[in-house]
């Protein structure tokens, strides 16, 4: 009888321990496999242009596909009916460094294609999101947030906000971020009110007077202070920032 309970406590060990090792092994499976979908969900890509802060063109599965990054939105620099937005000129030169030429992948969206054709999707460099990158960088706005194409919104809005807490960029001119995207106006009317390093300089041309050039300056101070009383680089009328960088006239002393 003793034996037959020694037998019967040795069975069930052996039940108990290849039942863990099963649920070990399936545990382990189902982590590799859902590694495996996640790295099968990224789509290689080699960055052929950058279009601005948030528009790319690569070559993706032997075709050329422009990129839209998802949940942001950048001020504009190519829009055919918009100016040049402050900051816009930043965003784009912040894409080039971060992506001109460089081999990303792609996570795309739940919804693949906008209404323009372009794919939608999560931009990764070096192991890191773009997309959060230039929102932290105070470059870009959490924006255009259709469920259930916002698997990332909460990690946005999280960086979004670190850029808020530090005026970062486009975080640093009161009112220019509104819910419906940028306001050139709100900083058109900050420059309106003089500039206190600039209020005691004398401007040796009325701002909305016959075109000038940086060839009618003899100090770049002067001209930064013609400029921004023309209306700074929401308008720039005498077309003096040629860079689009809000700095005028680099070369004079």
């Amino acid at each position: 009888m003793h034996a037959y309970k020694n037998i019967a406590l040795i069975l069930f060990s052996s039940i108990v321990i290849l039942t863990g090792c099963t649920e070990v092994k399936q545990v382990s499976e189902q982590s590799q496999s859902k590694e495996s979908t996640e790295q099968q969900s990224l789509i290689k890509a080699k960055v052929e242009k950058v279009v601005d802060g948030d528009t790319i063109s690569v070559q993706m599965n032997g075709s050329e596909e422009t990129v839209r990054m998802l949940l942001i939105d950048t001020p504009e620099t190519k829009h055919p009916n918009k100016p040049v937005q402050p900051y816009g000129p930043e965003a784009s030169q912040f894409a080039k460094e971060k992506l001109s030429g460089q081999q990303i992948k792609l996570e795309i969206g739940t919804t693949k294609r906008d209404k323009y054709d372009r794919i939608l999707a999560y931009v990764y460099v070096n192991g890191e999101m773009y997309n959060k990158q230039v929102v932290q960088s105070g470059l870009a706005r959490v924006a255009y947030v259709y469920p259930p194409n916002d698997k990332y919104v909460e990690e946005l809005r999280k960086a979004e906000q670190d850029a808020k807490n530090n005026a970062r960029g486009i975080w640093n001119e009161p009112d220019y971020v509104q819910e419906d995207g940028f306001h050139a106006d709100a900083i058109q009317e900050k420059k309106k009110q003089p500039d206190s390093s600039q209020s005691n300089i004398s401007l040796p041309y009325a701002p909305d007077g016959p075109d000038r050039d940086c060839g009618d300056f003899q100090k770049q101070i002067v001209a930064q202070a013609f400029f921004e009383a023309a209306g700074g680089p929401s308008e720039d009328p005498h077309r003096l920032d040629r860079d689009q960088d809000g700095v005028v006239c680099e070369t004079l002393p």
